[in-house]
Parts: structure tokens; C-alpha cells; sequence
């Protein structure tokens, strides 16, 4: 049974699961909400594949503003939700606030860093991932020019764009990689029409195959790109669905495993920093039948082969935010 929380003043409403009995856990979605197609809806499905395998419950909460995220957290800890999962750099400074008032309670935090005794830090090698989709972008494109559209313009979503170019680059030395941001707030994550007018832009100049980190944004993005003919590349959760045939494929950001491992380990979650990369199938890309007609096998051998050598160490990705530079492509 869902209730409808008011959290602070009457226009904010927050909507909370019910009924879950102490040691359940519980999830708290980003801004976007947790049906984006993207980032949070790979967290919900993560959550609902543990609820189903387990039929356990969890609470959830999906947030429609900053100012809710501190007392969003202290309402599930003190209700005894354990372990606590947190979807979302965002949730890292009300996080850092709050762990230590809750030394029984775990908590999961994914795309940030929380030292606190009681915090799993789950972070991701994007830029590994953003790679392999860079070379299939490149080995697809026709015009010789392929394009990246961010959301709201911060490190981690540099991170995407630089990996991209630099599998785009060992491609293709030459290829132009153009790169546009969305926004520097958070409105930027939820702007398809500016995703929309973003890709229209880029195929002005020549793209034809864009790559959307963006949330909900990126759903315009996509939508656009099919709309004219172009192809584009998704992030996070499988997009391919989306438009059969034009999606080449999905950048896959296995936020839904994150979210799926820390609640099977329920109260026994283990602590610390914890790194997904391809080398444990934590980022990759997406092949089903949606996408299948349209990536070849000369795509599917460079990819492979080059994930092979990421997981050996062979490869080695430069990643933007180690000093905020990237080698292959121009901000």
C-alpha cells in the first residue's frame, strides 16, 4: 500500500511505500523520477528483480526537490529500513549529514563517495563503457562526425563525453566529436526539448550518430534522432527498446545490479568503496533484437576485443575526472 507523506510544507509530497516491517529495505530515486527510461528506472528495476526473487518488499521514495533529501533519509532510517539505497551523486552531502546519526543503519550510495563507516560507495568506470559505444559510434557513422549530448555539465558527465571520444578517436583519428551539455542545475536531467534541439544542432553539423548522458533529457534526444534518420546511443538502462533500429545500442551502466547486490546483503551489506567496470560487468553495451540488424560483426569483434583488454589492463581509458582533462576532445 502506498502513502502520501507531506515533507516539509504542504506543496511537497513525497511518496512512500507502507506497511514494510523494520530491516526491509528501502530506495530513494533521484530527481527525474523512477520511470526516467534511464538511470532511476535501471535502480527500480534492480529493486523490483530483488522483490521478485526474494518476494520481499522495500520502501521507496521518488524526491521532487532538493530540499527533501535529508529528511527523506532520516524518515527511513528512523522507520528501520536497512539496508538504505541512494540513487544519485546528489544524495551525498544530506548522506555525509546524516550516516553518523544512524551508526546500526547501512546505507548505499551510488555515483558518489560517502566516507562514513556505515556507507557503501558504489561508483562506476563510465568512461570504459562510453569507450566501447565511442567505437561503435565511429565505426557506424558515414559523415565522419559523431556527437555527445550531456546532461547538467558536471565531471561525471564529462567522463561519459571523454571516453567516448577517445573509442571514437582509436577508431577513427580523424572523426569529429562534437559535445554539447544540457544545463549546469538539475532541470537539466528532465529537458527533452532541449535534448531535441540539442541533437537538431548537432546534425547541422554533420553528426550523424549522437550519444545521450542525460536522463530524462535523452529520451528527446533519442526520440529526435530517430525522427530524423540518425543514429543514437542510450546510457545507463537498455534503451534500445525505445526505437527499434535506430538505437545502435545502449552504453550499459548496471545501476540496477548496484541496487539489486545491497539489498540481497540486507543487513550484512558490506561497507566501503566499491568500483563497477567492465571487468566485472559493472558498464558495457546492449545487443538484442532491437539493435541486432544494425551493428556488425566487424563492430561486435573491435568492442569485444577491446573490453577484453579493458578487463586485462591492456587498455587503459583515460579517465576525466582524475585531473579534469581529456586527451581526445575539447570542452
Amino acid at each position: 500500500m502506498t502513502l502520501m507523506q507531506k515533507f516539509l510544507g504542504a506543496s511537497a509530497a513525497l511518496a512512500l511505500t507502507a506497511g514494510t516491517a523494520a530491516a526491509d529495505p528501502a530506495i530513494l530515486f533521484d530527481l527525474g523520477g523512477k520511470f526516467d527510461k534511464s538511470f532511476n528506472e535501471s535502480a527500480y528495476n534492480g529493486a523490483e528483480r530483488w522483490a521478485q526473487e526474494t518476494g520481499g518488499s522495500y520502501a521507496e521514495v521518488e524526491i521532487q526537490s532538493d530540499a527533501q533529501r535529508e529528511q527523506a533519509i532520516r524518515r527511513f532510517a528512523e522507520s528501520g529500513a536497512n539496508p538504505i539505497v541512494m540513487a544519485g551523486f546528489s544524495w551525498a552531502t544530506p548522506l555525509a549529514e546524516v550516516a553518523a546519526d544512524y551508526p546500526d543503519t547501512k546505507f548505499t550510495i551510488i555515483d558518489m563517495v560517502v566516507d562514513a563507516p556505515n556507507v557503501r560507495s558504489v561508483v562506476f568506470n563510465e568512461h570504459e563503457g562510453s569507450y566501447l559505444v565511442g567505437m561503435m559510434a565511429a565505426m557506424a557513422s558515414e559523415t565522419g562526425t559523431v556527437s555527445f549530448v550531456g546532461g547538467m555539465d558536471i565531471p561525471l558527465i564529462r567522463k561519459f563525453a571523454c571516453g567516448y571520444a577517445q573509442g571514437a578517436k582509436a577508431v577513427n583519428a580523424d572523426i569529429n566529436v562534437i559535445a554539447n551539455m544540457t544545463g549546469t542545475t538539475p532541470a537539466a536531467w528532465n529537458d527533452p526539448v532541449k535534448g531535441s534541439e540539442l541533437t537538431l544542432a548537432q546534425m547541422s553539423q554533420g553528426s550523424d550518430v549522437v550519444f545521450a548522458a542525460a536522463g530524462g533529457t535523452g529520451v528527446g534526444v533519442l526520440q529526435t534522432a530517430a525522427d530524423e534518420g540518425m543514429l543514437s546511443i542510450g546510457v545507463d538502462a537498455n534503451q534500445n527498446y525505445l526505437h527499434p533500429g535506430q538505437v545502435l545500442t545502449s552504453m550499459m551502466k548496471r545501476v540496477d545490479n548496484a541496487v539489486y547486490e545491497a539489498m540481497l546483503a540486507g543487513e550484512d551489506l558490506e561497507t566501503g568503496f566499491n568500483v563497477m567496470s567492465v571487468a566485472n560487468r559493472g558498464v558495457g553495451f546492449a545487443m538484442d533484437a532491437n539493435n541486432e540488424p544494425i551493428v556488425s560483426y566487424e563492430m561486435l569483434e573491435a568492442t569485444y576485443g577491446a573490453a577484453a583488454d579493458m578487463a586485462s589492463g591492456e587498455l587503459m581509458v583515460h579517465d576525466y575526472t582524475s585531473d579534469e582533462s581529456c586527451p581526445a576532445l575539447d570542452f
